[in-house]
């Protein structure tokens, strides 16, 4: 499978997400995009990669090394793609030197991305109770005031916190977006890394 079978995978899994609706029986996740808790390193390297060979140093440290420029999100793939393909002529191109490279990457990315889906998770149980707490407020408020003499003091009190409480909501509402970007970002890398390492394979 060469990278245009890949870029089939890709457009499948990653464009397609964002139809999904967003699943609001999972108070953990407020993302419009489907929820994948976990990626298969088998759905993107179509060559079998067996991690648990014995290498000699040298491959080890080259692919601690390229793995390491190629999971950092703020480098662009482009950049590196002289050092791909110096260490595919170092290797000869050879499919377990280069899919050591891409679990490696894999590993890294993957585990990057469940602690963003668990922070996720984490605002999203916060933003919820933080809602309560808004409600909360406002049912002491009206029934402070429904009382035939209201502690205004206590009602300016309450206030305060309201909207206190509203802005702190408001101001992490505008943060969903991005959050809920970040986990497809580094699976959209996972897939150009992929076809970038395949296209070198021999």
């Amino acid at each position: 499978m060469k990278s245009g079978a890949i870029a089939v995978l890709l457009g499948v899994s990653i464009l397609g997400a964002p139809a999904h609706a967003a699943d609001y029986s999972d108070p953990t996740w407020p993302c419009v995009q489907r929820k994948v808790e976990t990626l298969s390193l088998g759905l993107m390297w179509p060559h079998p990669v067996d991690e648990a060979a014995v290498v000699d140093e040298g491959l080890q440290a080259d692919v601690r090394e390229l793995a390491g420029y190629l999971s950092l999100r703020r480098v662009e793939l482009e950049s590196l793609q002289a050092q791909v393909e110096t260490f595919a002529q170092t290797y000869d191109g050879d499919p377990q030197a280069l899919g050591l490279v891409f679990a490696t990457v894999f590993d890294t990315l993957s585990q990057r991305r469940a602690r963003v889906i668990k922070g996720i998770g984490d605002f999203s149980l916060g933003q919820i109770a933080l809602s309560g707490k808004i409600d909360q407020t406002r049912g002491e408020m009206n029934t402070i005031l429904a009382k035939a003499e209201p502690d205004f003091d206590q009602v300016d009190k309450l206030e305060e916190q309201l909207d206190w409480d509203q802005v702190i909501y408001t101001d992490r509402q505008r943060n969903i977006a991005y959050l809920c970007e970040t986990p497809t970002l580094l699976e959209r890398r996972l897939f150009s890394i992929a076809q970038m390492l395949n296209q070198v394979v021999r």
